[in-house]
C-alpha cells in the first residue's frame, strides 16, 4: 500500500466537513460552524491520498483553546487550565482514516509527518476524544495522559 501525504489548506474545508459528517454522523451545519470557528491550523493538517488520488485519511489540527472544547474546566479546575494555557499547545481536531487503511501505518505516518514541527513549536498536543469514539486506547498507546473529562469527552495531553 502506497500513499502520498500532503499538507492541507483552507480549500480542504469542504473535504473535512464531508468526512466528519460521513464518519461520525455529525450534523453538517454544526460541523461547518466548527470548521469556520475553531481556528484550524491548515498548514499543520495532513491529508493522505492513495495512488489514484483519492483521499484515504485526514488529520486536522487546530489552535483552539482547551476551554473552547470543554468550558466546564474553567469552573472545575481553574488552576489546571491556567497552567495549561501558560504553555504552547495545538489540538487534534479530527483524525480520520478510511476503514480499509485502519491497522496500517497510515495514521502513524500522518502524525509523524508533522511531528518535527510540533516538537519544535509546542509543549504538548491537546487531544479531546468523545466518549463514544474508539480512539482512547490509540492515544494512550502514544503516551497521552488524561487530564480532564466532562460529559462529552475525555481530554488527553501528549507531552513532548
Amino acid at each position: 500500500m502506497s500513499y502520498i501525504l500532503q499538507r492541507m489548506t483552507e480549500d480542504d474545508a469542504p473535504l473535512t466537513i464531508d468526512w466528519m459528517v460521513r464518519q461520525y454522523g455529525f450534523d453538517r451545519a454544526e460541523v461547518e460552524s466548527w470548521v469556520q470557528d475553531l481556528h484550524f491550523n491548515w498548514p499543520l493538517s495532513v491529508k493522505a491520498l492513495d495512488e489514484s488520488g483519492h483521499v484515504i485519511g485526514l488529520l486536522n489540527m487546530s489552535d483552539y483553546r482547551i476551554e473552547e472544547e470543554t468550558p466546564q474546566i474553567l469552573t472545575d479546575k481553574p488552576e489546571l487550565i491556567n497552567s495549561l494555557n501558560a504553555q504552547r499547545y495545538i489540538a487534534v481536531f479530527s483524525f480520520i482514516v478510511a476503514e480499509e487503511y485502519r491497522g496500517t501505518r497510515l495514521n502513524y505516518d500522518m502524525l509523524m509527518s508533522i511531528m518535527p514541527e510540533l516538537r519544535a513549536n509546542y509543549d504538548f498536543i491537546f487531544i479531546p476524544v468523545l466518549h463514544s469514539l474508539k480512539t482512547h486506547q490509540y492515544w494512550q498507546r502514544w503516551g497521552a495522559k488524561e487530564f480532564y473529562r466532562d460529559e462529552d469527552c475525555v481530554c488527553y495531553k501528549l507531552d513532548f
